[in-house]
């Protein structure tokens, strides 16, 4: 999961997915995390390295990197 500092960051990433078929989807950040803008973007584990590899690539911002069960 990625959090995110602003939602202009939130939805450069969305935008960026969208484009590039990176994995995962925008959620509402949990409870579990504190995070700035109140957005996170969420993939299956399996995809955390594909995700992150978009990121560094299209060098898209984010605030923080997280391991979240979900229920």
């Amino acid at each position: 999961m990625l959090t995110f500092s602003t939602t202009s960051d939130a939805m450069a990433l969305e935008a960026a997915a969208k484009e590039h078929g990176l994995p995962g989807r925008m959620i509402p950040v949990p409870s579990e995390i504190d995070a700035g803008c109140g957005f996170a973007w969420r993939c299956e584990l399996e995809e955390r390295d594909a995700l992150l590899a978009g990121v560094a690539e299209y060098a898209l911002a984010h605030e923080g990197v997280f391991e979240v069960a979900m229920y």
